[in-house]
Formats: C-alpha cells, structure tokens, sequence
C-alpha cells in the first residue's frame, strides 16, 4: 500500500525513468546473480526471455561501470546484428531514453554515453577474437555455434578488469562442451521453460506450439529447456560410444587418414573433416580428428602430417568435389603417400548405416575423447538440414574403407596411388 502511495505521487518523468528499470519487470531468475562467478549460463525454452535478460545484463553492467569493453557473440553476424543489437529484445530496442549507444553497423561497435564500447563478432569467423580483449561478453545461442574454437578465442580475450565475466544464452542442445561448462564450480546455471514467461507471449502461440510440440522430445529441449542426452533418431548415441571408449589401443593391423574436403576456403565455409583411424582384428579405434578450415592445399599438408604421424596405410579423399585434384596435391608434396579416391553415390544416411551397425556392435573404441566429432555425430538427424558434418564424414569413409573387403585384401606400397570406383 505504502509502496502504490509512493508510486502515485511520482511526476510524470520519475514514473517513465521507473518503467524502465529492469529490476521493476523481470523475473526474480532474470537478474544478474550475485556472488562470485564466471559465466551466466541461460538454458531454457524458447520465448523465456533469454534475449531480454541478456541485453538487459549488458546495460546494467556498463551503466554501472563494471563493463567498460564488451564482446557480443552469436551464431552468424546477421543475429548478432538482428536480434543481439537491433532485435526487438536487442540492446537498442531496452536501452533508457537518456543511455541508449550510437551503433556503427560498419564498424561492427556500439558506443555508450559513457565511453563504454561493445563489439560484435560471429562464431563463424573464430579469429576476429583472436586479440581483442574485454571484461563483459554475451554470448547468444551457444550450443548451435558451429566452431567452438570461438568460443576458446573468447575466453582468451576475457582478461580485462578485475573479475571478467561472460552470459551465455542458449537454448539447451546436447553438446559436450555446454555440459563440461555448466559442472564448472565458477558457472551459475539457470534453467526454465517458455510457459515462465507466458504473460508476455501470444496466447495463439502458446496454444499452437504446445499442441504440435508438447510432450514431445522436441518440446521438452525447445519449450522445457530440458537438456537430453540423445536424440530420438539419432543413428549414433553416447551412451554407444562411452561405452566403448579407451584409453589406448592394441597393435593395429591397418590404418587410414580419410578426409571429406569442404568445397571451398572462405571464412564462413564448412571444415574439411580429417580423421584417423585403425583397425586391429574385427575392431575399430578412432586415433585422431585434425578436421579444420583450410584451403586445399593446407588441408592436403594436413592429411600428410597425420599420414606420417600414425604411420598410416593410405588416405582416402571423398572425391565428389575437386576429382584428382586431391591426388595431384598430394603428389606434390609427398610423391611417396598412397593415396586412394572414393566417391559417394548415396546419401550421408545411407553411407553412414553400416558404420553406427558396428558402433551397436560395441566394435568402434573412440581412443581418448574427440568432442567436436562426438557432437556431430549424436547430433545427426537423416533428413535434417544442420550443418554438414564433415568430420562425422570422415570418420565414415575411413571406417568405411578399413571395412570393406578392398582393404583387407590389397596391401598398397607406399608411392603407389590406387583410386578404384568405390561407391557406398
């Protein structure tokens, strides 16, 4: 009562000022915590106002001078610009009359009234954080970045002042290194789902939503916020290959560098996938994942460092894209590295089915643990439209290649190139 009074007797300004203060509108989960910590981290469904507390974080922190530089990360430089910045929960739409920053799309900055900055930069292009430093970050939709060397290259960048500290935004997909994140003593988590903030959402897309998606594996990641370990689908699961996992091999009877080279070298192109593995008996162990964005040339270079490194039998390129090309690259540098193309004539289901039979059949031992593959793999849906996976590419041609009666037959010397049609 005494607290309306008071509300009632504010002037027109004072009351404006008051509506917008975050601590007056968001949920008690929605302020910044306090206490000692390193990362925010934000899991939940969709529409729990993620966005919003995250832009609303960021004003906080440099209005009150704990953030003078601040990173703003996201998947692709069109959502840190859409919906980070310029969205309608973005930094510009919830900043004060009296603090709102001068945006330089060009320069990708945004500049406070009291000389505090912020950068934008994508996930796609790692080394724009290769340098810069800050005391604040935001990171939006972590868990559908495609590198998480950005996520490395931010984290050596968060060292100015004296307790730098980044949010994370996410809707839950289960990645390997959000779950690492999340045990960390040093992270805060909070969690929660859609129907949290269901005053503030469309009533016709509650109703639609939980009518198409509710009860659903799909809702209770989307709209629950829920973290799953597999998904329903998914021809390869962790539960498989934890169980198969080792930490060291038996002598090996072969062993191929298998490489599903991206067509093209630009910053935003897909990784070329190069994976290493041998076999020993009827198993197979999976020794290295060295996939990477590269031009044909540095991939080749790589495929032969491995090559030497493992002491392996061949390399086996994915030929679809670029033909010989591969072959004479190879040549190039080392005449001596046998070499065999293979081509696909059937999709990556298809060519991927046998190989996630022999991980049901316990044959498959992941040598150590390679995070990046392990996502790529248990994160593929046939029919989806994710990224391409490229080293999950890799690891099938290589399997795929120890597999098959060619290999356990033919011994290749090295220097001698062999490059029959080989379609899976």
């Amino acid at each position: 009562m005494q607290r309306m009074k008071i509300v009632n007797e504010m002037a027109p300004d004072e009351l404006e000022a008051l509506e917008n203060e975050w601590c007056f509108k968001a949920r008690p989960e929605q302020i910044l915590p306090v206490g000692d910590w390193n990362c925010w981290l934000i899991q939940t469904g969709r529409g729990w106002g993620k966005t919003r507390t995250g832009a609303e974080s960021v004003i906080d922190a440099v209005r009150s001078g704990v953030a003078k530089r601040v990173h703003l990360v996201a998947r692709a430089a069109s959502d840190v610009r859409d919906v980070m910045v310029e969205g309608e929960s973005g930094i510009l739409s919830v900043s004060p009359p009296d603090f709102r920053p001068e945006y330089e799309p060009s320069k990708r900055r945004l500049t406070w009234p009291n000389g505090a900055t912020a950068t934008t930069f994508s996930s796609e292009q790692p080394d724009q954080l290769r340098g810069p430093q800050c005391d604040f970050a935001w990171c939006d939709e972590l868990a559908s970045w495609r590198y998480t060397e950005a996520w490395d290259m931010l984290l050596f960048g968060l060292r100015l002042g004296i307790h730098p500290r980044v949010i994370v935004t996410t809707t839950p997909r289960p990645r390997r290194f959000l779950r690492d994140l999340a045990e960390l003593e040093s992270t805060i988590t909070t969690t929660g789902s859609t129907m949290e903030n269901k005053s503030n959402l469309s009533p016709v897309f509650i109703q639609t939503i939980f009518d198409r998606y509710g009860d659903t594996h799909l809702g209770r990641q989307e709209l629950e916020g829920e973290l799953l370990d597999e998904i329903p689908g998914a021809l390869f699961t962790r539960n498989l290959i934890e169980a198969a996992r080792v930490k060291d091999h038996p002598p090996l009877d072969r062993i191929v560098v298998a490489v599903d080279p991206a067509t093209t070298s630009k910053a935003t192109s897909d990784e070329s996938g190069v994976v290493v593995v041998g076999r020993a008996a009827k198993d197979f162990y999976v020794l290295a994942d060295y996939s990477f964005r590269g031009s044909p040339d540095a991939v080749c270079r790589k495929a032969i460092m491995a090559y030497q490194e493992h002491m392996a039998d061949r390399i086996v390129f994915e030929a679809n894209q670029g033909g010989d090309t591969w072959r004479t690259i190879i040549n190039g540098i080392n005449p001596q590295a046998a070499t065999k193309n293979v081509h696909a004539s059937r999709g990556k289901f298809s060519r991927s089915e046998p190989v996630a039979a022999r991980y049901e059949q316990g044959r498959v031992h992941h040598v150590g643990v390679f995070s990046d593959l392990e996502d790529q793999m248990c994160n593929f849906l046939p029919g989806s439209n994710s990224d391409s996976p490229d080293r999950m590419d890799a690891l099938v041609w290589a399997i795929s290649e120890l597999d098959s009666k060619s290999c356990r037959e033919i011994t290749i010397n090295p220097g001698e190139n062999y490059s029959p049609q080989v379609f899976f």
